[in-house]
C-alpha cells in the first residue's frame, strides 16, 4: 500500500458494489457549453483525493469500477436516450450503487428509466436551483428532465425537488410542480432548517419507491464556490451543505443511482468545480460504506 491511498487506487477491474460511469451529454444544452468534457476532468480530480476520512478516522476500502464513457458524441438527448438507459440498466444491474458523472442534465431521464424499476416504483430527489420543467415542445433537453418524466409516467408525488433558486424560474413551472404533486423545498428553506431536516421530509415523502435516483445539478451550489456551473446564481447552496446531502444520501439503502450533471470545464477557475466534483465522490463514497444494509 502506498503511504498516500488515492480515491483511484479503489478502482478495480473485478466485483465491485460501487460502479461510475460517464455520461458526456453536451448536445441540446439550453446554455451551449463543454459538458461533454466534464467525466474526464472529474476521474482525472479524483487523482487529488486520499481514502482517508480525517472526521470519522476511516479508511474508505470499497471496490469500486469504472465502467467508462457512454459513447454520446454529437448526440441530442432523445438521440442518447437509449444509450444512457441501457448502460445505467447495466450498471445498476451489477452494482449496488452506480455514479453517472454527466454531461448535462439530459441524462437525468434515461437514468431514470435505468433503474430497472417501472417509473411508478421510482423516486428522485434532486438538488437543483431549477425545477427542470421547461416545455417539450422542441424534445428532450437539459431544461425539461422533470416534465420528461413526468409525460413519461413518474409521478409527481415521487420527486421532491431541494435548493431551488429565487429569480430562476418561471411562475408556470411552480404551479406544475404544485398541481403534479412534487416536493418544493427552496434553497431559503433549505438553509433555514438544514439539511439533513429536509432530506428526511423529503425521503419520508417517497418512501413508497422501491428504488431512488438523486439528481445532483451543481448549479445548485452557490456560484463563487462553483464557477464551472453555468446556471449557478449568487446565494446558492454552500458547498459543505452539497457535501453533507451527498454524504447523507448515499448511505440510504434505496438509493441505488446518483448522478452529477451541469459542470463545464471550460468555465472553472483554478479547478474549484473540478475539485467539488471529485469531492463529491469521496462524499458519496462515504456515505456508502457507511449503509448498514
Amino acid at each position: 500500500m502506498t503511504s498516500w491511498p488515492r480515491i483511484t487506487d479503489l478502482i478495480v477491474d473485478g466485483p465491485a458494489d460501487v460502479a461510475i460511469l460517464g455520461a458526456p451529454m453536451s448536445e441540446g444544452s439550453v446554455t451551449p457549453a463543454s459538458y461533454d468534457k466534464a467525466p474526464a476532468v472529474i476521474r482525472a480530480a479524483l487523482k487529488r483525493f486520499s481514502t482517508y476520512d480525517l472526521e470519522t478516522r476511516g479508511e474508505l476500502t470499497l471496490a469500486v469500477a469504472d465502467a467508462g464513457d457512454v459513447p454520446l458524441a454529437e448526440m441530442m438527448p432523445s438521440e442518447g436516450f437509449a444509450p444512457v438507459r441501457h448502460a445505467v440498466a447495466r450498471c445498476t444491474s451489477e452494482h449496488r450503487l452506480t455514479l453517472l458523472l454527466g454531461g448535462h442534465n439530459g441524462v437525468t431521464r434515461p437514468a431514470a428509466h435505468g433503474l430497472g424499476a417501472p417509473l411508478d416504483k421510482v423516486g428522485l430527489i434532486t438538488l437543483d436551483a431549477h425545477f427542470d420543467l421547461r416545455d417539450t415542445d422542441e424534445g428532450p433537453r437539459n431544461g425539461n428532465p422533470i416534465r420528461c418524466l413526468l409525460e413519461d409516467g413518474l409521478p409527481g408525488r415521487n420527486i421532491c425537488q431541494i435548493g431551488l433558486a429565487p429569480f430562476a424560474n418561471s411562475p408556470k413551472m411552480h404551479a406544475t410542480a404544485d398541481e403534479e404533486g412534487i416536493g418544493v423545498y427552496t434553497i431559503a428553506e433549505v438553509k433555514r432548517r438544514g439539511m439533513v431536516s429536509v432530506l428526511d421530509e423529503a425521503l419520508a415523502r417517497i418512501s413508497h419507491a422501491e428504488a431512488i435516483m438523486i439528481d445532483f445539478d451543481i448549479d445548485v451550489i452557490d456560484r463563487s464556490q462553483c464557477p464551472g456551473a453555468p446556471g449557478a446564481r449568487p446565494g446558492g447552496m454552500p458547498v459543505d451543505m452539497f457535501f453533507a446531502a451527498a454524504r447523507y444520501l448515499g448511505r440510504q439503502p434505496k438509493v441505488k443511482l446518483v448522478d452529477l450533471t451541469e459542470f463545464d470545464p471550460d468555465l472553472d477557475v483554478s479547478d474549484i468545480t473540478a475539485l467539488t466534483a471529485g469531492r463529491w465522490v469521496c462524499e458519496i463514497l462515504a456515505g456508502f460504506a457507511a449503509r448498514r444494509i
